[in-house]
Parts: structure tokens; sequence; C-alpha cells
């Protein structure tokens, strides 16, 4: 009985050293972006790409702090009856998440994340000095993880006004948009993602 009981309590020591500690995760996946604001219309979601990493330390099985470097393409879609074309604003954000865990491989996730601006193209036209640098958004999503894999849908709500005051309701700068006023990211993004211990 002693001996079953002391079996026992290693498999359980085991278990939860196991499940805390730090970890990095490589992901990539897809976005569907588009943008929010006062005056928008004509436009569409658009497909991009997004790739990058995070570091993370897990608090036994039920919370976990990470933090990360992701390239995501964002931007729209322009579509009328007069032209159709990509807006392309492609970021490297820095999410900074809280990760809870309320049963064995469901993740609840929220955080703050700030995003860099690498580039900015209205369909053909360098549009970079009309857009600010940064970028600050609030991600919020579920995760569901298997083994070391794990499955990430996020949904990121754009706080920051995206555009220079200058550009504000001068609708000739949108190359046939219908915008004005105020414009924020909205980025909805799917990951996969593979969770390495560091030790």
């Amino acid at each position: 009985m002693k001996k079953l009981m002391m079996i026992a309590a290693l498999m359980v020591a085991t278990l939860t050293a196991s499940a805390q500690g730090p970890f990095i995760k490589p992901m990539a996946g897809g976005t569907l972006t588009t943008f929010t604001g006062t005056d928008v219309d004509d436009l569409k979601m658009r497909f991009g790409f997004v790739g990058g990493v995070e570091l993370g330390y897990q608090f036994g099985k039920h919370f976990a702090l990470t933090g990360g470097a992701l390239y995501t393409m964002q931007g729209a879609r322009v579509s009328n009856d007069y032209t159709k074309y990509n807006i392309n604003f492609d970021y490297i954000n820095v999410p900074i998440m809280a990760a809870f865990y309320p049963v064995e491989g469901f993740g609840i996730k929220a955080g703050a994340q700030f995003g860099f601006l690498t580039r900015a193209k209205w369909g053909d036209n360098d549009f970079k000095d009309y857009v600010k640098k940064t970028d600050f958004s609030i991600p919020v999503g579920l995760s569901y993880e298997f083994e070391e894999t794990s499955i990430d849908l996020r949904y990121n709500i754009g706080l920051s006004n995206i555009l220079k005051e200058r550009v504000e309701g001068d609708r000739s700068r949108f190359y046939g948009a219908n915008i004005d006023g105020e414009i924020k990211n909205c980025v909805l993004m799917l990951t996969i993602g593979y969770k390495i211990a560091l030790y």
C-alpha cells in the first residue's frame, strides 16, 4: 500500500512539474482584416498571413503568461462599382497575453498589443507618410491545446486611429474608398503553434 501511494505521489509530482515552466512557441496562420471607424464604406475583409514566435511561462495547469513578436499582414479590400484593390498595412505586433485554462486543453486569453508599421500600400501607392507608425489594440481569444500543438483563434480590437491628422477628412487621399474620420484596425487571426519546453 505504501509503495502504491509513493508511486502515485511521484506521478502527480511529475505531471505537475511538466505542466509548468518556460516555453517557446513558433506559430503561423492566416488573418482576415478590415478597418472600423466613424465613416467607413466600400471596404471588405482581406486575407493575409501571420507568423512569429511567443515566449511564455506556464504557472501550473490553469494560468500562463506570454509575450510575442508576430509579423501580421493587415489592411482591407476596397470594392465598389468603380474600383477594386487591396490596402496592405503590415505590422510587427507585440502581444502580451494572459491565459486561463478552466479545463485541460482549453484556454481563454486576453491582453494588450503594440504594433509597429513596416509597410503601408494603398493600392499601388505608398501610403506610409499618411499612417501612424504605431498601433495599440486589445487581443482576446480562445485556444485549444493537445500535447505540444496549440490552435489559437484571436480577435484584435483596434483602439488607435491609424491615420495621421493631416489626412483625416480628405477623401481624395483614399483613391475611390469612401472613408472619413478615424479608422482603426480590425483583425481576426487563426494560428497553429508548437510549444517547446525550455527545460
